[in-house]
């Protein structure tokens, strides 16, 4: 009777492993896909919102000629440059007048999204002139520049350049410093001054036959000292070697 009951009963299958063990592979790397994808989600998003920007404050050592500039990764600002070693050219960011680089607190600042822009830009390279800017005033821009200029803001003197300049849609803003060349910058203006996000230029010399290159807002024209004092006391301070 026992052997019967079972006879009748439901039929019992048996299922390969092969098939078994192949169907557990096939849910394990669905699920290891799964954790890369919301890894790499979470990755992508972070490095989507940086834009390209980073708040690691890991220091690089950048040689150009005989000089080393020692500065965080947060203030260069782009990736490929984010390393220690030779260069020809050394391009960063920093806000103003904090003289920092990015972080999620100045984000706003990098972005551009507030009232009024206080982000300036600098190139490091090796110097192509054997004057800076200032140095240039009197034998080059004066003979460029026409006359009478009008006055500019921080008690500078802005002035238009005449036709043959080459320099179209710029003026030259001059402000006098006893006992030293002038202060000097180029700015853009019109409409390219308006949809620019620093305007105005100028090169300084620092460290050893270095030149460095800094572009800001116009409406710091009215702090030109400070702005330069803060500019050339930041270049000393990321400068390790030269004189």
């Amino acid at each position: 009777m026992k052997q019967a009951a079972i006879a009748d009963g439901p039929e019992l299958t048996v299922v390969d492993s092969t098939l078994m063990k192949r169907v557990f592979y096939v849910f394990a790397a669905l699920a290891l896909l799964s954790i890369a994808i919301s890894l790499g989600g979470k990755w992508f998003g972070r490095s989507i919102a940086m834009a390209g920007y980073t708040d690691d404050a890991t220091i690089h050592e950048v040689v150009i000629g005989n000089n080393v500039i020692a500065v965080p990764a947060n203030v260069i600002r782009f990736a490929q440059a984010r390393r220690d070693g030779i260069a020809s050219r050394l391009d960063l960011y920093l806000r103003y007048p904090q003289m920092d680089g990015y972080s999620e607190a100045a984000r706003d600042d990098f972005n551009h999204t507030g009232a009024s822009g206080n982000i300036i830009f600098l190139s490091f390279e090796q110097q192509m002139m054997s004057r800076d800017m200032s140095g240039r005033f009197a034998p080059i821009y004066s003979a460029l520049i026409t006359q009478p200029g009008i006055a500019g803001p921080g008690g500078t003197t802005v002035y238009g350049f005449n036709e043959k300049s080459g320099y179209l849609n710029e003026v030259l803003v001059v402000g006098k410093r006893p006992g030293k060349d002038p202060f000097v910058a180029r700015c853009l203006s019109g409409p390219s001054a308006d949809e620019s996000l620093a305007p105005c230029e100028r090169d300084i010399r620092v460290g050893d036959e270095l030149s460095l290159t800094y572009r800001f807002p116009r409406e710091f024209l009215g702090d030109w000292q400070a702005l330069d004092v803060s500019v050339a006391a930041e270049a000393a301070r990321m400068l390790k070697t030269g004189h």
